[in-house]
């Protein structure tokens, strides 16, 4: 049974897409965060920013699309969402971020073991 509509395919790459959305944003916010830890390269405040454009830009175009450019802007958004709760945590919390990167990316994991495809 197919969750796609009948424009977007289970073969096609927006329906590959939605089948992985959530595991592709776990992953890029990962690698997000731990580059902001570790890194002067990927400022905090780059993370915000690049939220700040990715969430709006999915909110007010790209949930009305169909297929790859509604996936494709759903991760991003998705993806910056999630990096800016760890920025915003690590902020207040401190070392708390990686520790939340391991969350992501344990989750993410589970989420591609888990997968019998």
């Amino acid at each position: 049974m197919s969750t796609g509509t009948a424009l977007e395919h289970e073969g096609s790459s927006g329906g590959r897409l939605r089948q992985h959305r959530v595991r592709t944003a776990l992953w890029i916010a990962v690698l997000e965060v731990i580059l902001a830890a570790l890194t002067a390269t990927v400022s905090k405040v780059l993370i915000i920013v690049l939220g700040l454009i990715a969430i709006p830009i999915y909110l007010i175009w790209g949930k009305d699309q169909r297929g790859t450019i509604r996936q494709v802007s759903w991760i991003a958004a998705a993806s910056q969402a999630l990096a800016i709760v760890a920025v915003l945590l690590a902020h207040f919390i401190g070392l708390f971020v990686l520790v939340l990167a391991v969350v992501f990316a344990g989750i993410a994991l589970f989420l591609i073991f888990a997968d019998k495809g």
